[in-house]
């Protein structure tokens, strides 16, 4: 860690040592920390010093650090991710805070989020929900050209911008409702949107919100929060798309057992 000056801060770190622990918050001094270095190396410095010291470091999420797998899910002075927009944890550096700084780091807080320990949550909901859907059918055989299924380059770059979620959970951490509605809404948008995915089209949609209400993630009331706190901008309209769906999948979708026609 070289090239960036060097700032003495206080961290105020969430500490829970397991699921049925009260926790609260403990404050560290952290001297000489490089502006240059990540906010999860901070992070690392601080656990290196606690062990040092004979105490147990900071348990948190992590892998890629590299802003693609979601895991570095913070709450980091009220805001998940921290202050910078389009950015993940891991992708936070210690420049954008200021020397004298005390900087408060939080667990995402959500019922359907469960503190395992300190800054770890259990974030399996959003694997349950994504398993609801289904797969998309795919007929067997010899894979067919890439230029074979024509797609409009509209939707192909609106299931793109959908794709790009990376369910780290940051708008049901953000939402006051703790919703999952942006999250379920991108999932729902990049299949829907290609056709590959109409087969199941309907029949996802409304598996995947009955799954998300199974969770216990709260409803939308459009506050926009979730939007604003996604590390990878994913937009209000996904949501708006997978209402539309919705509602048709329920208007359309005949209940198991009817035959075309009425017949029973």
């Amino acid at each position: 860690m070289s090239g960036g000056k060097d700032i003495d801060i206080k961290v105020r770190i969430w500490r829970q040592k397991s699921p049925s622990d009260r926790g609260g918050l403990v404050t560290y001094d952290v001297p000489g920390v490089s502006t240059d270095s990540s906010f999860l190396e901070m992070l690392d410095l601080v656990s290196e010093r606690l062990m040092e010291k004979g105490e147990e470091p900071v348990a948190l999420d992590h892998d890629c650090r590299e802003g693609i797998c979601g895991a570095c899910s913070l709450v980091i002075n009220g805001v998940p991710h921290g202050p910078r927009s389009a950015t993940t944890t891991c992708q936070l550096h210690m420049r954008s805070f200021k020397d004298g700084q005390t900087i408060t780091v939080e667990p995402f807080r959500a019922k359907a989020f469960p503190v395992i320990k300190d800054l770890v949550v259990d974030r399996s909901a959003y694997d349950r929900i994504i398993a609801a859907g289904g797969f998309v059918s795919v007929n067997t055989g010899v894979g067919v050209d890439a230029n074979a299924i024509p797609v409009p380059k509209e939707n192909a770059e609106l299931a793109m911008d959908a794709a790009a979620c990376i369910g780290c959970g940051a708008c049901a951490a953000a939402c006051p409702n703790a919703s999952a509605m942006l999250f379920v809404g991108a999932k729902v948008s990049h299949l829907g949107l290609l056709p590959q995915g109409q087969p199941e089209r309907q029949e996802r949609v409304l598996k995947m919100l009955e799954q998300m209400d199974t969770e216990g993630f709260g409803g939308c009331t459009n506050m926009g929060e979730c939007e604003a706190a996604c590390p990878k901008e994913i937009k209000l309209e996904v949501i708006a798309r997978m209402n539309r769906d919705y509602l048709g999948a329920k208007l359309t979708k005949r209940p198991k057992g009817v035959e075309k026609g009425g017949g029973a």
